[in-house]
């Protein structure tokens, strides 16, 4: 029996919302008045940790930090003694928002058909009711790089900040990198033809041509001049070799994403000021002969060989396991990387290589109070995420991991009755 049209349109809708569900939580409402963290010990990761120190912001930015610090009369206090506030950590690469379910097509919004598309914009994608928001920012990941895939140039990637009613509310650099695939000579080749045919374009507008609008080559114009950096996955040596290569022929910015064998390259990357955003810790060796622990080891190495590097956990997980963050850097701590420098990994460091550091990143007056209040170590996998704020706004910590078990715990104790 054939099935009218429309009937199979709400049939499938429907099926489809029953999959990708909206999240129950509420994003936070701006406070009225000054809030002020009393009493912890503050970690601004831009310097040494306050004592029993105070924090203050209003309308969604820091306005004093430090010991001694004056409080509003008309602030709202957060009485804090013990506890510990750390900003926001920071996963530097990912698919949150882009990728709600991987074995379901209609919930993976990530990769455009065509090889060559700098036009393509994740942060328009980005779906701000994912399940796997809430669930990310309850370990006190609050913000991400999400990333276009597919092609030779994949899109633009985007800084959100992981709470918001749109995708407008959530975004901070909206073109944080340009992702680009450079895995052969061939596909160097055509990237070279491309940026060719980028500055001819360019130079003809200049002119003031008559030459017909391409959103292709327009949407180049930030890589050509500078501000937006060419994101190219590499984790061999001749693959870093050759990245590096094309980007200084190019006189382009340049963020290497993998990065296993950079500290082989130290003398390219330091001359060129290349940076690493390391593509996971928990991860296998590359080669058979490699030390079992090269993955884990990398972070010290790339600090000792003086290249600046920022930790990311997505080639264990690029969306649902992002929570996971800080203990890719607690693994890098266990293999020589100082607690101060992993913390700095998920902070600050992404937040410079990224471009987004007068903002987020480190807790100074000035910058979003994005932050989080937690019971201990972040690093730990006991410690408890207690509060969170993002751009001054409160964030509800709940995520439907945390309402199965109060519903199941209800049931356990209905059970015993």
């Amino acid at each position: 029996m054939l099935i009218p049209t429309r009937t199979l349109t709400i049939v499938t809708l429907a099926c489809l919302a029953g999959v990708v569900a909206a999240s129950d939580q509420i994003p936070g409402a701006m406070p009225k008045g000054p809030v002020a963290i009393v009493g912890a010990t503050i970690h601004p990761v831009s310097g040494p940790a306050i004592k029993q120190g105070v924090l203050v912001f209003e309308q969604g930015q820091i306005t004093a930090i430090g010991e001694g610090i004056m409080v509003p009369k008309n602030a709202q206090i957060i009485k804090a003694a013990g506890k510990h506030v750390y900003p926001g950590l920071f996963e530097p690469y990912s698919r949150i928002g882009l990728t709600e379910i991987s074995a379901v097509r209609a919930s993976n919004d990530f990769r455009e058909s065509g090889s060559l598309n700098p036009n393509v914009k994740a942060h328009v994608s980005v779906d701000p009711d994912g399940e796997i928001i809430p669930v990310t920012r309850s370990n006190g990941v609050l913000l991400t790089m999400t990333a276009p895939a597919g092609g030779i140039i994949s899109g633009q990637s985007a800084v959100l900040q992981l709470d918001g009613w749109t995708y407008e509310d959530m975004t901070v650099q909206p073109r944080a990198g340009m992702i680009v695939s450079l895995d052969s000579e061939a596909e160097k080749e055509r990237l070279e033809a491309f940026f060719d045919e980028t500055r001819r374009y360019h130079q003809g507008q200049e002119a003031r041509s008559k030459i017909l609008h391409d959103s292709r080559l327009e949407s180049m114009s930030k890589v050509l001049s500078g501000e937006q950096p060419l994101i190219i996955q590499a984790d061999r040596a001749n693959d870093i070799t050759r990245a590096i290569t094309f980007a200084s022929d190019q006189k382009v910015k340049l963020v290497i994403f993998g990065g296993y064998d950079a500290p082989q390259c130290r003398e390219l990357m330091k001359k060129y000021d290349i940076p690493v955003i390391v593509s996971a810790i928990h991860r296998n060796p590359r080669r058979r002969d490699d030390p079992y622990d090269a993955a884990y080891t990398l972070p010290k190495r790339l600090q000792d060989a003086g290249i600046r590097f920022c930790i990311s956990g997505f080639e264990r997980s690029n969306a649902w396991n992002v929570r996971n963050l800080p203990y890719h850097a607690a693994t890098a701590v266990a293999f020589g990387l100082s607690k101060e420098d992993a913390i700095r990994a998920i902070t600050l460091s992404p937040a410079e290589i990224l471009g987004v550091a007068a903002r987020v990143g480190s807790l100074e007056k000035g910058k979003d109070a994005t932050l989080f209040l937690c019971d201990g170590d972040p690093l730990e996998a006991a410690t408890q995420i207690q509060s969170a704020w993002i751009a001054g706004k409160p964030v509800d910590l709940s995520n439907k991991q945390t309402m199965l078990y109060e519903k199941y715990q209800q049931k356990y104790e209905q059970s015993k009755k």
